[in-house]
């Protein structure tokens, strides 16, 4: 059945709605942080940070996505975590709770059936119990060790009725938890990098100019603007690097230095024309074990950009070519 085209004022109603609901769950978050027991956050946060095994991460339906969610980032952020349904729990999944783990059980209302009644075994191995829990006063709450609140006063819901607020704020609690247990651990960037070695993320703190710099394509600075041409024709990266008889760089060529000397001089004085009269002398350059992402900073946070960048060792020697083209390919 086709829908009537919305009026002016109901798409402006509609935008005040979102606006509304979304201040609705900033506020329950400020909220939850003005309501949280500090003796209970530290307890949890002790917990965790002891940890020997693993986090045990749990909770049923919207609950459950976000207990997903939770365990992602504290293994991501240097606490290992994995999730599990609780039904898969009660047909043998609960194999993987052992002595050492730590619990955290995700419910709004505190007497999810299904939790509830996973209970005696956690309890059986003597494993601590970390509840977000809506309702304080709830079965889960009372049979858990520490209680993080996450009540809400009203769902995002029209009709009070959806997971919303609710799923928000226990989420914004996980997520808090986690990033005072990274800061706890000192998780360096090159830690946080080797868990995510694929994302943009981590190939900006992984990824060195020596993994996308070019072999050094050389030419002394003798050379005659013939064989400057031939070289950079040869390498194809658009400029060669000059160097001394000990392999020093002193300068770079590029496409650009090669045509605006060539026009600027007179075609009498080409066959007299050198690498070392072309060139840019004391060129910006970088080292082959730096960030490449920090190489690409270099190039572009100036004035006029450059597209290319000589490598050389702690010596000053040419050891590579580094284009911009190769770092924006690689996904930085």
């Amino acid at each position: 059945m086709n829908s009537k085209p919305q009026t002016t004022k109901q798409v402006s109603d509609n935008f005040a709605k979102v606006v509304d609901l979304l201040r609705l769950e900033a506020r329950a978050i400020e909220q939850t942080a003005d309501n949280l027991d500090r003796t209970s956050v530290e307890r949890a946060i002790e917990l965790l940070r002891n940890c020997k095994s693993k986090v045990i991460v749990t909770g049923v339906g919207k609950s459950g996505v976000i207990a997903q969610k939770i365990a992602q980032t504290l293994t991501s952020t240097g606490t290992v975590a994995i999730y599990i349904h609780p039904s898969d729990a009660l047909h043998g999944g609960l194999g993987v709770v052992t002595q050492g783990d730590v619990v955290i059980a995700l419910s709004n209302s505190g007497e999810t059936d299904e939790i509830l009644a996973i209970l005696p075994s956690i309890e059986s191995r003597q494993v601590p119990l970390v509840s977000i829990v809506g309702n304080p006063d709830s079965t889960l709450a009372r049979r858990s060790d520490v209680v993080l609140d996450s009540s809400v006063d009203k769902e995002a819901c029209p009709l009070n009725l959806a997971p919303t607020t609710s799923t928000t704020v226990a989420l914004a609690i996980g997520d808090a938890v986690a990033m005072a247990l990274m800061e706890d651990r000192g998780l360096t960037n090159e830690e946080f990098a080797a868990n995510h070695p694929a994302g943009q993320l981590g190939k900006r703190l992984t990824i060195k100019v020596n993994d996308l710099m070019h072999e050094s394509p050389n030419i002394s600075p003798a050379a005659n603007w013939l064989e400057v041409v031939k070289a950079i024709s040869k390498h194809a990266l658009g400029a060669v690097n000059v160097i001394d008889q000990g392999g020093k760089l002193l300068g770079i060529v590029t496409d650009g230095d090669l045509r605006r000397t060539i026009e600027r001089t007179a075609p009498n004085d080409l066959s007299t024309l050198t690498a070392n009269e072309m060139m840019t002398d004391a060129p910006i350059t970088t080292r082959a074990e730096i960030l490449a992402y920090d190489a690409l900073q270099l190039m572009e946070d100036r004035p006029s950009q450059i597209s290319v960048l000589p490598v050389v060792d702690e010596k000053g020697i040419a050891v590579g070519l580094l284009r911009i083209h190769d770092v924006v390919r690689s996904g930085l």
